[in-house]
């Protein structure tokens, strides 16, 4: 786990043709002549994206497609389409985690081209910064990328090294001197920014730097002083992760990549042990955890799941990736093989150790648990509920399902010592009932065309109306924001002015006993009677 207290370092990889390139690699017929994509601007097809080749023989950015063809008449040209190159950049990037956990795209410039990794604390693992960024670029470059990198002390800083300089290692005792030298465009400017800028006179970052900040943010606002800020660390700029953030993980590289799906599984096993071994000599255990498949083409399958309780067993962890991967049969997909696995463990907490021998005291609950968690992940998490109760009066209100991972509420709520039908309706069936006197227990009852004798009763219990839960609507099954829930029955808003129910319980000739109220009272129009609920 990083220190917090480390200074942080950060990666930029800058890769300007990506778009060409990569649409080179995908289709090797496209590496004979010169690449260029279009796309409609303003009623007219201008040039979106270039090679170097055209760069260096008169093509630009924004030019007209006919003029481009006129310079130049061998280029080969295609309509660029910007949602697959954006995807494809993601896989990319996410790839990259295999290098450092905290990996992010910086779309604010563009949503292709420019990534940013969080290594503090990982570069020794490739033989310091240095041979880290080497390692990294010298990669891509054998995959026919054009790249450029830097490494500094901010996100801004890097990106604007890794654009405008050659690249590097940036020291934090000699970032400020650089960034001084770079044009104004290295601070991530707006266009509009950048041709205020120039007219002003202030060509580099160093000129902009020592110019007064009131004339500036009175001109340009507060974005201008803020990319400052961040450049230069006196304003924190935080990246956005692609990937779940991981706090503890286990790793296995392969010099021969695999492809089977129980080779996967074996592999994960082990790593769960390794992964154990780690938490529990901090005396920790995960809640979520996070398989990363990291493939030759350079894309990344991500498994993540919870358990219900904070644990660290290495086999019941290994057991839940298993039963999950039952369930992903269909969609997984290898491609040309998997040269790394990583198994990553987050939300964790303290998980002291736990007594197994003779004076243990085994009740069964962790036991249900443990299946829970199997079920969730063999069935999707939101398949396996559990009852919560809720605090109201009405009884439909008075529980809800929610998913078993989602973890108990720490005053849980104790329903009050009521005689209560084990099976209820979610929403109560209009019955006709009659009765020997007005107020007297119901002696026949007619549910579904069906008549009943009612030979015995008990009752009543009166409940009142919860008049401040106006136009709300019942709910059974509480859902998860983050995911679709698997059914949401379509049950009415409640009525708080429907009045009291009286509540009885009646049993039949055959033995049958049944939950009744009555809503309403007599002397106040008719009174109707609803069937809720069902006896043992």
């Amino acid at each position: 786990m990083r220190d917090p207290r480390q200074k942080r370092r950060f990666l930029a990889l800058h890769l300007p043709y990506w778009a060409t390139d990569y649409l080179k690699r995908a289709e090797p017929t496209l590496r004979d002549n010169p690449l260029a994509l279009y796309e409609r601007i303003k009623g007219g097809l201008r040039l979106a994206a270039l090679d170097p080749e055209g760069l260096q023989n008169g093509l630009r950015l924004g030019q007209n497609l006919a003029d481009a063809r006129a310079i130049w008449p061998v280029l080969t040209v295609r309509e660029i389409d910007r949602p697959m190159l954006e995807a494809a950049f993601e896989d990319f990037a996410d790839w990259h985690s295999n290098a450092s956990p905290l990996v992010s795209v910086m779309s604010d410039v563009s949503r292709f081209g420019d990534l940013v990794l969080d290594i503090t604390g990982v570069a020794h693992l490739f033989g310091g910064e240095r041979k880290m960024l080497r390692e990294l670029i010298i990669r891509l470059r054998k995959l026919n990328y054009r790249v450029a990198g830097a490494i500094a002390p901010t996100i801004g800083a890097a990106w604007a090294v890794s654009h405008f300089a050659k690249s590097q290692v940036v020291e934090d005792d000699t970032f400020a001197a650089l960034l001084d030298t770079l044009p104004v465009a290295a601070l991530r400017l707006e266009e509009a920014q950048l041709f205020t800028l120039a007219q002003m006179g202030l060509k580099t970052v160093g000129q902009l730097r020592v110019f007064p900040r009131k004339p500036l943010q009175a001109r340009f606002d507060a974005k201008l002083l803020i990319r400052i800020d961040q450049a230069f660390g006196a304003i924190e700029e935080r990246m956005t992760p692609r990937l779940p953030l991981v706090e503890y993980l286990a790793e296995q590289r392969f010099a021969d990549p695999i492809s089977l799906m129980d080779d996967v599984l074996r592999t994960t096993h082990d790593l769960a042990v390794k992964l154990s071994k780690t938490l529990e000599a901090e005396g920790l255990g995960g809640q979520a955890f996070h398989l990363f498949l990291y493939r030759v083409d350079h894309k990344v399958m991500t498994l993540s799941l919870n358990a219900g309780r904070v644990t660290r067993d290495p086999e019941h962890i290994a057991s839940l990736f298993h039963h999950r991967s039952q369930r992903l049969e269909a969609e997984y997909d290898p491609g040309f093989g998997i040269d790394m696995v990583r198994l990553a463990a987050s939300s964790v907490d303290r998980l002291d150790a736990v007594q197994s021998g003779a004076f243990s005291v085994e009740d069964g609950i962790e036991d249900i648990d443990r299946l829970n968690d199997r079920l969730s992940s063999r069935l999707g998490p939101l398949a396996v509920l559990r009852t919560e109760m809720v605090a109201s009066r009405l009884p439909e209100r008075a529980a809800q399902l929610v998913p078993v991972q989602q973890g108990r509420v720490s005053n849980p709520i104790v329903p009050p010592p009521l005689q209560r039908p084990v099976k209820l309706l979610p929403v109560p069936e209009a019955v006709a009932i009659m009765a020997e006197v007005p107020h007297g227990l119901p002696a026949s009852m007619v549910w579904r065309r069906e008549n009943y004798r009612l030979v015995r009763g008990q009752g009543p219990e009166r409940l009142s109306a919860e008049w401040w839960r106006k136009e709300q609507r019942l709910k059974l099954v509480e859902p998860d924001p983050k995911k679709p829930a698997p059914y949401t029955p379509n049950l009415p808003q409640f009525n708080p002015d429907a009045g009291m129910r009286d509540y009885y319980v009646v049993e039949d000739q055959h033995g049958s006993r049944f939950w009744v109220f009555r809503q309403g009272l007599y002397g106040s129009g008719r009174p109707v009677w609803y069937l809720h609920g069902f006896f043992p």
